[in-house]
């Protein structure tokens, strides 16, 4: 009897034993294909981004290099490119248009169950492919745009066509989540900041506990980046500059120059807002928007014409020429073309960002500050760094993902307190002027007509 009684129960513990290793087989294969989804956008956004950053580069030396070769012709190629942009975006996909940050935003926001339909109207592979080819003609007309908020579009709309290709035996993924970690891939492989994408996503992107995705993003982001680097090498976007040990007295500078940046950023997403409120408003019918984008584009001409090739583009090549050579004079009227410049080229209704250009604008200011401070040369950095915190901060109310991309863009640890603490300061000015980011009031832009043609 008790022999029997030994061999039920080892039975038993042999059946319970082998449903073990199934349950766990079962979880690591449904773990696993849950996950591959995200490997494969991953990858594929870094190449993208890449090939994105080639074009990029390409077209924007392109158009600086007709100016320079021929003052005039900017006469000619803003209005007509600008033109050109507008109409790629108003034809093919009108929420191709601006940014792409303010449209991943509201995607997430939409990404449920009951409205997971609308979110095809703000992300899509036609819309990626708008994207890039309404913000490259805008290049090619000098505009003032960056490529890192349309990289955040194409990497959710890669990230979306992957997840709407599994079929409907696979484990279920959530379909917010691979919009979440879209953003994030893409900021990353943009910028080649893994750190900045992540705390973009905390910050910015979602409210939501980072233990409910961060497996998905952190993952995603390392994929990105790896690819990005592997192509591009292991670069940075901004390369080492020269930063000079400071005492505690330059704290008042920091703060100075927070204060300033992030007004400054602020006041640009105020007027964007502004303009972007009375074009809606006065501005109907396909023959009225073609003339105000030429208008805009003669504008902008003049701008470049006056000012120099230095207030179109990204501002990556100020930057370099500010942060790493002893050039670190300004002329009086460089910032105010950096911060008219964004305004015109964002209205032309093309594709194109505004991270580069708050980056670029912040340095030119950061310039201004040091040289009327009448600080040492080898403070200037510094000044220019902290400025560029604030004035990104100012436009996207995000101060800790400014100081982390800054700092991850320039691998200048040593400055990490003085970011954070411009960052913070730039947050609190830009909240007395409005109480919203940029990227908020633009969601809800994107969020109402897409309700309505429900």
């Amino acid at each position: 009897m008790r022999e029997k009684i030994w061999w039920v129960t080892g039975k038993v513990l042999d059946k319970l034993i082998w449903l073990r290793h199934k349950i766990i087989n079962q979880e690591v294969r449904t773990i696993t294909l849950q996950a591959l989804p995200f490997w494969v956008a991953s990858f594929v956004t870094g190449l993208v981004a890449v090939g994105y950053e080639k074009l990029f580069a390409w077209f924007e030396r392109m158009g600086r290099e007709m100016v320079l070769h021929t003052p005039w012709v900017i006469f000619i190629t803003a209005p007509a490119f600008f033109t050109l942009s507008w109409w790629l975006v108003n034809r093919f996909a009108p929420t191709a248009r601006g940014s792409g940050i303010p449209q991943l935003m509201a995607s997430i926001e939409l990404a449920n169950p009951k409205q997971d339909d609308k979110v095809d109207q703000l992300l899509g592979l036609r819309i990626a492919l708008v994207k890039v080819l309404s913000s490259l003609s805008l290049l090619v007309g000098n505009g003032a745009i960056g490529r890192e908020g349309p990289t955040l579009q194409i990497s959710a709309s890669i990230f979306r066509f992957v997840n709407r290709l599994l079929p409907s035996y696979w484990p279920k993924v959530s379909k917010r989540i691979m919009l979440v970690t879209g953003g994030a891939s893409g900021l990353a492989a943009a910028f080649n900041t893994p750190l900045g994408g992540i705390v973009f996503v905390v910050e910015e992107l979602t409210k939501t506990h980072i233990t409910y995705f961060r497996t998905a993003v952190f993952a995603s982001v390392i994929i990105a980046g790896m690819t990005a680097q592997a192509l591009l090498g292991p670069y940075l976007y901004l390369g080492y500059p020269q930063i000079t040990p400071v005492g505690f007295s330059f704290i008042g500078v920091v703060l100075l120059a927070g204060i300033l940046s992030g007004l400054a950023g602020a006041l640009l997403a105020k007027v964007i807002l502004y303009i972007s409120d009375w074009k809606t408003l006065h501005i109907k019918g396909q023959k009225q928007q073609a003339l105000f984008v030429a208008t805009l584009g003669l504008l902008f001409a003049c701008l470049i014409y006056f000012s120099g090739v230095q207030a179109g583009g990204s501002g990556k090549e100020l930057m370099n020429r500010l942060l790493f050579t002893p050039e670190k004079n300004i002329q009086w009227y460089e910032f105010p073309a950096r911060f008219i410049g964004p305004i015109l080229s964002y209205h032309s209704g093309g594709a194109g960002g505004v991270f580069a250009t708050s980056l670029s604008a912040g340095a030119t200011l950061g310039a201004g500050i040091a040289e009327l401070l009448q600080l040492a040369r080898e403070n200037y950095n510094l000044v220019m760094l902290v400025s560029m915190v604030g004035y990104l901060t100012g436009v996207t109310r995000s101060p800790f993902t400014s100081a982390i991309l800054v700092l991850e863009m320039t691998d200048r640890h040593s400055a990490i307190f003085y970011l954070l603490l411009a960052g913070m300061v730039a947050n609190l000015m830009g909240y007395y002027v409005d109480r919203k980011s940029f990227y908020e009031h633009l969601k809800e832009h994107f969020l109402k007509p897409t309700v309505s043609k429900a």
